[in-house]
């Protein structure tokens, strides 16, 4: 017992509560708005605008890892940073490399599935629990970049290629996700599987989301600014993740 608890204090990731999935929703959703807005409202294009988010994931993952714990401010800067350059990447493959969507999501799928084999082979887990050093978290943010490109890929095959729209999409991955609950509340299925399947899930509900929110009337979406969405989404945030502090500052005082 006292073992786990020492465990859980040298993770480097945060506790899986209702409001870290809350915080990584509007993460993802984040991501998509603010890669449009670099990629297309400013017109750097695809290619420059995966450059620059590349620069930023990188120097965020740099900072994370030499971090001595776990900090919140640090953690979703760094998945943010991994939901901009996803969107990015996704769709200079699925566009600017003409492989289209169903070609880039399935390139991404298994560039996902190589790099959580990669991880199991070399360290023996995939698991979140055993992020604590440096080797595992490299691991775990490459694989995080991967589902997050894969994730903005599934969100414009679903709303695009398959037709369904972005609310028709938003609600497909809605419930994907409630299956995925319904599976960890009801089943013995690997937690650690119903987690990075969360994960994933959690990407394309996002892209749809803020594609929905920043896109034309004629396009289904509500025409907001990619801007004004951004940083509504981004004070959101910062104000659940200042929740999210207090509460674990007042369970630890608890204790």
């Amino acid at each position: 017992m006292i073992a786990s608890a020492a465990k859980k204090d040298l993770s480097k990731v945060p506790e899986l509560t209702l409001i870290f999935w809350i915080i990584k929703i509007a993460a993802t959703t984040l991501g998509e708005t603010g890669g449009d807005a670099v990629s297309m409202s400013m017109n750097f294009g695809y290619l420059v605008g995966t450059v620059i988010f590349a620069t930023v994931f990188i120097i965020a993952v740099m900072i994370q890892i030499k971090a001595p714990r776990f900090h919140p401010f640090i953690y979703w800067t760094t998945i943010v940073a991994t939901t901009t350059v996803g969107t990015t990447m996704a769709d200079f493959a699925d566009r600017s490399l003409g492989i289209g969507y169903t070609g880039g999501s399935t390139l991404l799928f298994a560039l996902l599935m190589a790099s959580l084999l990669i991880w199991y082979r070399t360290l023996g887990s995939i698991s979140v629990d055993t992020v604590s050093n440096p080797k595992t978290e490299m691991f775990y943010w490459v694989t995080i970049m991967f589902s997050q490109t894969l994730g903005t890929a599934l969100g414009d095959w679903t709303a695009d290629s398959a037709g369904l729209g972005y609310g028709g999409s938003a609600v497909i991955f809605t419930l994907l996700l409630a299956l995925v609950v319904a599976l960890y509340y009801w089943t013995h299925i690997s937690r650690t599987a119903l987690f990075w399947a969360a994960f994933i899930l959690t990407r394309p509900l996002g892209a749809v989301v803020g594609d929905f929110l920043d896109k034309p009337h004629e396009k289904g979406g509500l025409a907001m600014s990619r801007y004004t969405a951004s940083g509504a989404l981004f004070a959101f945030m910062v104000i659940c993740i200042l929740i999210s502090k207090n509460r674990a500052a007042e369970k630890n005082d608890s204790h």
